[in-house]
C-alpha cells in the first residue's frame, strides 16, 4: 500500500503556503490513481491559489490595519493628510492619496470644521480700546511676538460655562486657559497668568490681541497686562477676522471634541477640555507648522536656535 501514499504530495502546501506542484508524480497518474480528473486537480489549484493575496494585497491590508489605529488614536478627527503624516514618522513610504483611496473604500473620514461664530462679545460702550496693533498679522515669525485671546461658551447638565484660552500666534500652542461657570476679567486674568507661567514669565513687549468684550476692556485685565509687559491690542466690533486664530481653535474644539460628548457635570467638562488642550498641544498636527504639535515645533525651534 506504500506506493498509494504518495499522491497525498499533490495537494501539499509548499513553506510559501501555497499548493505544491508535483515535480517527482505524473499528475495523470496520480488522478487516476485518485479516482478524480485532471481537469478537476488543476482547477482546485487554482483556486487554492487564488486565496494567497498577492504582496499588493497584503500591503493593502497592512496599511488599513495602521490607518485605523491612527484614526483612533486622534479620536476620529484626523483626514488622510495628517494620517499619512504620522504614518511616515511611523517609518512608512506612502502617499497621501494612496491613503484618501484606503480611507474612502472603508467608510473612513476626518472632521472638518465649519465656520464657527460664537457671540459672547459684549462691548462696553464706555470703554476706551486700545489700537490694533497685529493688523491680522498674527503671525510675525517668532514665538512670543503676538498672543490672541478669546472666550467661548459652553453648557453642560449643571449648567452654563466659559472658557478662555491664551495662543501663541507663531506656535499655535496653547499657553494658557481658565474655566469659570460666569463671564469676565477675572478668567481672562487667569488664563494670562497661565500663559505668562508657561513663559517663565519672560513676555515683556508680547501683544495680547482680542475683540472688544467687555472682559477684556476691564481694569482688571488691563492691569494684569501692565504687570507682566504685555502690549493690549484689540480688533474691530463685529468682524471675526480681526481675531480668526481664537475663532479657529473654538471651532477645533468644537467640532473635534466637544460637540461629540455630553456633560453631566462641570467637573466632567472641565476635565475633558484638560485632556483635549493635553492632545492639542502635544499630539496634535497642525498643517501651519510642518504639520507636527505645537510643543514639538516649538522644541524643533530651541534645538535651531542652540545649534546656530
Amino acid at each position: 500500500m506504500a506506493k498509494y501514499a504518495a499522491p497525498d504530495a499533490v495537494a501539499v502546501a509548499d513553506t510559501a503556503g501555497t499548493p505544491a506542484v508535483s515535480e517527482h508524480f505524473d499528475v495523470v497518474a496520480m488522478a487516476r490513481l485518485l479516482e478524480v480528473s485532471t481537469s478537476g486537480f488543476y482547477a482546485w489549484r487554482k483556486r487554492a491559489l487564488a486565496t494567497e493575496p498577492t504582496h499588493r494585497q497584503q500591503r493593502r491590508a497592512d496599511l488599513t490595519v495602521k490607518i485605523l489605529d491612527v484614526h483612533a488614536e486622534s479620536d476620529g478627527t484626523y483626514g488622510s493628510p495628517r494620517i499619512t503624516d504620522e504614518l511616515r514618522e511611523q517609518g512608512e513610504q506612502v502617499s497621501a492619496k494612496t491613503v484618501a483611496t484606503i480611507m474612502a473604500a472603508i467608510g473612513l473620514e476626518g472632521i472638518s470644521p465649519r465656520t464657527f461664530k460664537v457671540k459672547t462679545t459684549v462691548a462696553d460702550p464706555a470703554a476706551s480700546f486700545p489700537p490694533d496693533l497685529v493688523r491680522r498679522q498674527f503671525d510675525q515669525g517668532r514665538p512670543d511676538a503676538v498672543w490672541t485671546t478669546d472666550v467661548t461658551y459652553l453648557t453642560c447638565g449643571e449648567g452654563d460655562m466659559f472658557l478662555c484660552a491664551v495662543r501663541d500666534g507663531h506656535t499655535r500652542r496653547v499657553l494658557g486657559y481658565s474655566i469659570a461657570d460666569h463671564i469676565g476679567a477675572d478668567m481672562v486674568t487667569a488664563a494670562i497668568d497661565d500663559a505668562v507661567a508657561t513663559r517663565g514669565g519672560d513676555c515683556a513687549g508680547t501683544i495680547l490681541h482680542s475683540d472688544r468684550g467687555g472682559e477684556f476692556t476691564a481694569g482688571l485685565t488691563a492691569r494684569s497686562c501692565s504687570r507682566y509687559g504685555l502690549r493690549r491690542s484689540m480688533g474691530a466690533t463685529g468682524i471675526c477676522w480681526d481675531n480668526s486664530p481664537s475663532e479657529s481653535l473654538w471651532s477645533s474644539f468644537k467640532h473635534e471634541h466637544y460637540y461629540r460628548h455630553v456633560y453631566a457635570m462641570k467637573a466632567e467638562l472641565v476635565a475633558s477640555v484638560d485632556n483635549w488642550m493635553d492632545w492639542y498641544n502635544n499630539r496634535r498636527r497642525h498643517s501651519s507648522i510642518g504639520s507636527i504639535s505645537p510643543i514639538h515645533y516649538e522644541q524643533s525651534l530651541t534645538i535651531a536656535v542652540e545649534a546656530a
